[in-house]
């Protein structure tokens, strides 16, 4: 599986599906979450409404409508709290389980954002190096479609932490 890294706004990535960074009601909210709204039009929020939220670290999938993108899976990421309340592991289990639906719906690229660095205040190195782990077992895995994964980074700092990653685990 392919992973690069990619500096700019996912709401333009041109890949089977995006990953929305989500809270748990799916209803929209700030950050990335309300870009892709926004760029998909009202008729994402009105599937979201359909689905009855998404606990954490769990993902669903809905159509992505005015996106480039055919899908988003949107993805309940872990607030920060200091690391002891279960968050490594929630945040990688949104990765797998991204990775899972993807799979399930036999698409072959996925963009994802850095999920949880933002108001949820994940520390982006913690997070990035989770992300970049999981993704690259889920993919040795082998039996997925996924071709290639981007992530996607807004920031100079997510940009600059997972480029040096993937130069580091390549």
């Amino acid at each position: 599986m392919k992973r690069t890294v990619v500096q700019g706004d996912i709401t333009k990535c041109a890949v089977d599906a995006i990953v929305n960074a989500a809270n748990s009601s799916l209803l929209g909210g700030g950050g990335v979450d309300g870009a892709i709204h926004r760029a998909a039009g009202p008729d994402l929020l009105a599937e979201c409404r359909t689905l009855n939220g998404c606990p954490t670290g769990d993902a669903k999938l809905t159509n992505g409508y005015r996106l480039p993108a055919r899908y988003v899976i949107h993805t309940v990421g872990p607030v920060w709290r200091g690391g002891n309340s279960r968050e490594p592991e929630l945040l990688a289990r949104c990765y797998r389980r991204v990775l899972e639906i993807a799979t399930e719906h036999r698409l072959t690229t996925v963009a994802f954002p850095n999920i949880s660095t933002g108001v949820y205040g994940y520390p982006k190195d913690k997070a990035c190096a989770i992300a970049l782990k999981t993704v690259q077992e889920f993919g040795q895995q082998g039996d997925t479609p996924v071709q290639e994964v981007q992530f996607v980074c807004f920031d100079d700092e997510n940009y600059r932490l997972y480029q040096q990653g993937l130069s580091e685990n390549s």
